[in-house]
């Protein structure tokens, strides 16, 4: 699975990201967990950290095989909806029996009427995967005060531009940080992400 890691970070365009998620969704799971992927748990923890509620609802975007959801769940979440680009990945997401409702789409096509509290992306955002003008869409799709959990992997803050659109947001009063901490994403790939949480504003 060590082409899993390698060729995700090369991936340009949204045929390309599927076809590298079709190809690897049997073994994804075994591989994120032999690498120590730790951002779902994070921002399972940030949720709580900032105050979101146990009976809200929370949409996790990119949830791919579910594994944000369980981790979700362990934080006594109970009421998850799931979005994703690929079926293969829903399909387990599927048997989990752990989301309201699964949605296959691209995060280009977000529903506008998400009945949401929350939102997580973890290990969403990076190049090749979603660009930082979803943050704004997540934000836009929340209710007042909604609150957005994501992360920001290495690659992701080289880019510069996830980072910079985060700030231009809270500068513009569009959205309070509440939480910003630095750690563990992917060990075994040498790979840490920063977890973010934006409150919604306006």
């Amino acid at each position: 699975m060590s082409d899993f890691f390698d060729d995700a970070y090369e991936l340009e365009t949204a045929e390309q990201t599927a076809a590298h998620y079709a190809r690897f969704a049997a073994d994804y799971e075994t591989a994120m967990r032999e690498n120590g992927y730790a951002t779902p748990q994070r921002c399972a923890d940030a949720l709580q950290e900032v105050g979101v509620a146990t009976n809200a609802a929370i949409l996790d975007i990119g949830c791919g095989t579910g594994l944000s959801g369980e981790a979700l769940r362990a934080a006594g979440y109970q009421t998850l909806d799931g979005i994703d680009f690929s079926a293969e990945m829903l399909a387990f997401a599927r048997e989990k029996g752990i989301y309201r409702t699964l949605t296959q789409g691209g995060l280009d096509a977000l529903p506008n009427d998400m009945p949401s509290d929350a939102a997580i992306a973890a290990g969403v955002f990076s190049p090749g995967h979603a660009a930082a003008s979803l943050i704004d869409e997540v934000l836009e799709r929340l209710g007042p005060e909604g609150v957005f959990v994501f992360s920001l992997n290495d690659h992701a803050v080289t880019d510069g531009s996830y980072d910079g659109r985060v700030h231009e947001l809270i500068d513009a009063g569009g959205a309070e940080l509440l939480f910003r901490e630095y750690g563990p994403h992917m060990p075994g790939q040498h790979v840490q992400a920063w977890v973010l949480a934006l409150r919604r504003r306006g």
